[in-house]
């Protein structure tokens, strides 16, 4: 994404920023971040103690911020910090808010009533959750991520071949399975208590992070806590920009970022993708010599076949038209991906002709 280098002046990054987060949005340059990801206070205040079977206490979050008195309180609160990210971001950035069931429907309808475009419904499936002592529901094993465009025209970042590279090869799902965050990755605070009680896991920003932004861009998180999006950021070679009312907080996120080194190498925190590769067509191919006029063609399975013409398009008996085109035509299929369909003839093996495409992107670069 590009940016503005009059508004990045102004524009305090690699910091977190203490106080009210609604009032610092506000006094932030407009459109200056690609991306925020927003962990809010849900208000889920629990009604009185809640007990574990052995008469050990659950510990909830009783802090003051995640106080509202009422719905309407906490709407209007939603909607003010809604409507300050959305000064912020980008024409092409996007937006991440998880929650659970006790807000993140009310987040939802306000992110669409502010003109946010919803791109995914993201559920971090917990592979811990806490039980349901009481057993008077089922256990809450689930919270719910909304990423979406700042609007229905933005041209935002997806880094689809990275998500699948980290899901073995496989398109990268809506439903992530993914523990709470325990054991060293936890922040405990001077007593070795929880240091903030709503803590994620630092996978679910590596994914939300690696997906939606590059290296160099701004990540703003209005409820930095202990700087979990900070410390991936970091890692990610991405900026970060945090804002954290609380002060204890910010202290323990700042040692907890002084901690992590900088990334060294940049080009280890990409993934080459396939859409971003210059477009190289057939024909070009053939000028280059890399084949020849008369060549045939034959597909994986060698069902079909074709000759190559010097103005690269193909010939086939029936068929004459681009590598797409006919590989379309010859299965009688909607459409076909001609670099991969078509293979040549390599030592006796067959082998996709996007191999020479890769050939001529490798020389462009």
């Amino acid at each position: 994404m590009g940016s503005d280098k009059n508004t990045l002046a102004l524009l305090p990054d690699n910091d977190i920023l203490l106080g009210d987060s609604i009032e610092l949005l506000s006094e932030l340059p407009a459109k200056c971040v690609d991306m925020v990801f927003a962990d809010p206070p849900y208000n889920l205040q629990l009604a009185g103690e809640l007990m574990r079977p052995n008469n050990t206490r659950v510990d909830g979050v009783a802090a003051d911020w995640d106080k509202f008195d009422g719905f309407k309180a906490y709407d209007e609160f939603t909607r003010a910090w809604l409507e300050g990210c959305r000064r912020v971001l980008k024409d092409d950035s996007t937006l991440w808010v998880i929650g659970s069931y006790h807000n993140i429907y009310r987040v939802g309808a306000i992110l669409q009533d502010l003109g946010y475009w919803i791109l995914n419904d993201v559920v971090w499936v917990k592979t811990n959750p806490m039980p349901n002592f009481r057993g008077r529901r089922f256990t809450n094993a689930h919270e719910t991520l909304i990423w979406c465009a700042k609007s229905e025209k933005s041209r935002y970042t997806f880094n689809y071949d990275a998500m699948k590279a980290l899901n073995d090869d496989l398109q990268m799902r809506s439903d992530w399975l993914i523990p709470l965050c325990t054991g060293e990755e936890r922040l405990k605070d001077a007593s070795g208590a929880k240091a903030h009680p709503t803590q994620k896991p630092e996978a679910i920003l590596h994914r939300a992070i690696l997906s939606a932004t590059d290296p160099g861009d701004i990540v703003l998180d209005p409820f930095f806590g202990t700087g979990t999006t900070g410390a991936i950021a970091k890692k990610l070679a991405r900026r970060y920009l945090g804002l954290e009312r609380e002060k204890g907080y910010v202290e323990l996120a700042r040692q907890r970022l002084a901690r992590i080194p900088e990334a060294i190498d940049r080009s280890l925190m990409e993934t080459p993708s396939k859409r971003k590769q210059p477009r190289i067509p057939f024909g070009w191919i053939v000028e280059r010599g890399l084949l020849a006029p008369g060549d045939v063609l034959v597909s994986f399975c060698a069902k079909w076949s074709a000759k190559v013409h010097a103005d690269g398009t193909l010939i086939s008996s029936d068929h004459r038209g681009s590598i797409h085109q006919v590989g379309a035509a010859v299965q009688g299929a909607p459409s076909c991906n001609g670099w991969t369909f078509w293979c040549m003839d390599v030592e006796g093996k067959r082998v996709p002709i996007d191999v020479l495409r890769q050939k001529l992107r490798a020389e462009l670069n």
